[in-house]
């Protein structure tokens, strides 16, 4: 089977607590892919489980394509909560930074609210991107949730949170890695 385009899936971005602001990967990714659009919540800085769970499930359920869902930090949870609601194909997901929802310095607080992360296998591809540096998760916390997952896991180096204020507004190593990952990618999975 043919490697997967980006125009043949519905990409689904997933921004984490706070929203992904003009300068963040995810917005330039948002504006630059054809068939990417991003999953909006009430309140960025308000954040809720449910809710932020339900809305990735219905970007999911209303794709017209298989979905690749992009999610960072936060959304990363969300995305995780959501599975057991998608309606719709999912052919894999990019999992960018995930926080580490037990550590119990973990700021703001109610983030906690979100965990512990399921550690069953992902019923789909996916990518899990950890950093070095990343003040919400230690580099061995984001290896053993994408081995619990069943991610392929990706060192960043020394990359902060991968994020704007890290310097990763324009991430060319990111947007690679995407599109090796989608390249791999069939409607089914792999």
């Amino acid at each position: 089977m043919a490697a997967m385009k980006a125009k043949e899936v519905d990409i689904i971005i997933v921004p984490g607590y706070g929203d992904s602001g003009d300068a963040h990967w995810q917005t330039r990714w948002t504006s630059k892919l054809s068939t990417a659009r991003r999953v909006l919540q009430n309140d960025w800085m308000a954040p809720d489980p449910a809710g932020w769970a339900i809305a990735v499930a219905n970007a999911v359920n209303s794709s017209e394509r298989p979905a690749v869902l992009v999610a960072h930090s936060l959304g990363i949870a969300s995305t995780i909560s959501a599975i057991s609601a998608f309606r719709r194909p999912v052919a894999g997901a990019f999992l960018v930074a995930p926080p580490d929802l037990d550590d119990p310095n973990l700021e703001p607080r109610d983030l906690a609210r979100f965990g512990p992360y399921p550690r069953d296998p992902l019923p789909f591809p996916s990518v899990t991107v950890g950093s070095q540096t990343d003040p919400y998760c230690a580099l061995a916390v984001a290896e053993d949730l994408a081995a619990a997952w069943g991610s392929l896991f990706i060192n960043a180096g020394d990359a902060g949170h991968i994020n704007s204020d890290a310097g990763y507004g324009p991430w060319p190593e990111g947007s690679m890695a995407f599109g090796a990952f989608l390249g791999r990618l069939r409607p089914d999975g792999y």
